[in-house]
């Protein structure tokens, strides 16, 4: 891998236009467990389905439900940014790097120092009242019982993106042109099976794609340098 790791600083030393790509495999080294590992989210057992519980109609049917799954499985207040999430932290503040696309609600990314950051599926930090749009911090979810109100009485929702509801189109945008701007594409710790995200990476251009992911992914034919491995393991190390 040394040699690897030695072509990818090479790419990252010679660019100042990167944008980084990520998915769960990002903040599994924070603690964060993924969805789709051997024991990950989709393969514990509940009453429903992950799918059927994160999806808008149960929320609007079921809400008390749904978040009293959220609160227990979605959220990680106490996880704090890896290796990972501070190389791309540095790598922009440096002007190399543009932009992060990211498929995490965690944050972690700007609690680690980035500001250019597209959350493709929003934030567990933000929350909004359905009734009259305030804003409420993630405090608000984690400290009140059963649904969360607003004082107007109305119910806050999480501003993440649930099944069934489509994706931000001015994030989705703002991803769109940074990544098919870049010089170099950076793919870590994700599967690239969730879509539309995925589908983003048609939208690259050039051809420094460099896919960094512990399992193998089914666009390594197209990329200029594969490297297995955690993502924060790699980075730390360029």
């Amino acid at each position: 891998m040394e040699s690897q790791i030695s072509e990818l600083r090479s790419v990252i030393n010679d660019s100042d236009n990167i944008v980084f790509f990520g998915g769960a495999g990002v903040s599994t080294e924070s603690g964060i467990p993924d969805f789709r590992s051997t024991d990950g989210l989709y393969n514990q057992k509940y009453a429903y389905p992950p799918e059927t519980m994160l999806s808008h109609s149960f929320f609007m049917e079921n809400t008390a439900e749904f978040y009293r799954f959220y609160r227990d499985k979605m959220i990680y207040p106490d996880a704090k940014p890896n290796a990972a999430h501070f190389k791309l932290a540095e790598l922009e503040s440096q002007g190399k790097l543009k932009a992060v696309v990211t498929q995490n609600i965690d944050s972690l990314h700007q609690t680690a120092g980035s500001r250019c950051v597209h959350e493709l599926h929003g934030s567990v930090h933000r929350n909004f009242c359905m009734t009259c749009k305030a804003a409420h911090p993630l405090e608000h979810i984690l400290e009140s019982g059963g649904v969360p109100r607003c004082v107007c009485d109305g119910i806050v929702k999480p501003d993440v993106v649930l099944y069934e509801e489509p994706l931000d189109q001015n994030v989705l945008e703002e991803a769109v042109s940074a990544i098919r701007d870049a010089d170099v594409l950076i793919v870590g710790g994700t599967s690239l099976n969730v879509y539309p995200a995925a589908g983003l990476l048609q939208y690259y251009r050039g051809n420094k794609l460099i896919l960094i992911n512990k399992s193998e992914l089914s666009c390594e034919r197209n990329a200029a340098l594969v490297i297995r491995g955690k993502i924060g393991e790699v980075l730390e190390r360029v």
